[in-house]
């Protein structure tokens, strides 16, 4: 099983888990929290992936930390990751699980690549559009990149919309050629 399936499988687990408890958001903020700190903190990979330090300490060492602040759910579902040595997935189960709470709340990621910085009229007559077309709220990630010289490149999820004019450029080239 890939390391996506195998996210996606523990981030609906997860998600389960919190609607019973009707906290998806808190869970949410809590598995970003780990899966970051798992990402930027090098420490505490570290600690994660230590061959010499026993599970028994690297459970007690996540319950001390994240027990008091987050309900015993959640904990219990870590010291599982942990106990099936899944932790190097934590940051895949924390997109997966964001891709859950987002699918429920009607909402879609749009990766948008424009040439300049959009202002902000832009930038909302953009949303406007993708929302029209996906008829689902756009939670927007712009970037820039001049390269695409001009137009713009929109990924939802597994489409991709590319509407530069570095692509046309291309196009009319390899029909010339």
């Amino acid at each position: 099983m890939s390391a996506s399936a195998v996210a996606r499988n523990y981030a609906a687990t997860l998600f389960e888990l919190a609607g019973r408890e009707a906290s998806e958001i808190r869970f949410g903020e809590l598995i970003d929290e780990i899966a970051g700190l798992y990402e930027t903190d090098v420490s505490f990979r570290r600690f994660l992936n230590a061959p010499s330090v026993s599970l028994t300490e690297k459970k007690e060492v996540l319950r001390d930390a994240i027990g008091p602040r987050a309900p015993e759910t959640f904990v219990r579902f870590l010291l599982v990751v942990l106990d099936r040595r899944r932790h190097r997935g934590l940051p895949g189960i924390a997109r997966a699980y964001r891709a859950l709470l987002d699918e429920n709340a009607g909402r879609v990621r749009a990766s948008i690549t424009l040439p300049f910085e959009g202002g902000e009229e832009v930038k909302f007559r953009i949303i406007a559009a993708l929302e029209r077309r996906f008829r689902k709220e756009i939670v927007p990630e712009f970037h820039i990149d001049g390269r695409i010289l001009g137009g713009m490149i929109v990924r939802v999820g597994d489409e991709l919309l590319d509407a530069s004019l570095r692509r046309q450029v291309e196009a009319l080239r390899r029909e010339l050629v």
